[in-house]
């Protein structure tokens, strides 16, 4: 898998691609009570100083087999994250973005786009869905004896390449716990979080690549 793909797989799997346009009239408006449960997904994640996340990413056809499925680590701290998953890894402090392809020892660094509509981990935690999407509550369902509140997110914009996100909320704690991604080409890409730490110290190197900590790897510049 590329680094391009894989770069735009984690980003549509954690932050279901932004765009901010108004809902045009006639299509109809949300259910406030989704609207509810998401808000109090986005305070809860306002509390947390850090975060660190072990995730599985699991891609499916049309027909529900699994193409592929890959396991990963994200931290956070305020605008700044990680993500790692198999062979390759994002870091950003905050202004900078290095895209770390182990494989082809190639890492590519572009400048955060701090505009209204760049994609950032923490998004998926906040507000991402006041303007992009009509969203409804359906019924909860158990897994492992907790209990999840399921809401279902259509994009606005129709020139997506997705027509419908599902997410997974753990009624108590507030956390999203499972994002799923359905294509209009038929794929589905399933993010879930299998352990989640908040409040734990993590250095602010963790966010910056390191040449001595990869020898060898090109530095690609694209700023």
């Amino acid at each position: 898998m590329s680094i391009k793909s894989i770069s735009y797989i984690i980003a549509f799997q954690l932050l279901t691609l932004t765009s901010f346009a108004q809902a045009p009239k006639g299509m109809g408006k949300s259910d406030p009570e989704a609207k509810k449960v998401l808000d109090a997904v986005s305070a809860k994640f306002k509390t947390f100083k850090t975060m660190k996340a072990n995730f599985s990413l699991k891609i499916e056809n049309a027909a529900g087999k699994t193409q592929a499925t890959k396991a990963g680590t994200v931290m956070m701290k305020g605008v700044k994250y990680q993500v790692s998953i198999t062979g390759q890894e994002i870091f950003c402090d905050g202004m900078s973005i290095w895209t770390l392809d182990k494989s082809a020892k190639e890492v590519q660094l572009s400048t955060l786009d701090n505009s209204s509509g760049s994609i950032t981990p923490q998004k998926l935690f906040t507000n991402f869905y006041d303007k992009d999407f009509l969203f409804v509550l359906n019924p909860d369902v158990k897994h492992d004896g907790k209990t999840f509140q399921v809401i279902e997110l259509t994009p606005i914009d129709k020139s997506k390449p997705f027509f419908k996100v599902v997410l997974e909320v753990e009624k108590a704690t507030k956390v999203i716990m499972s994002t799923r991604v359905f294509e209009k080409s038929g794929n589905r890409y399933l993010y879930s979080i299998s352990g989640m730490t908040t409040n734990v110290a993590i250095p602010d190197d963790s966010f910056v690549f390191s040449a001595k900590k990869f020898p060898g790897v090109e530095v690609i510049d694209l700023r």
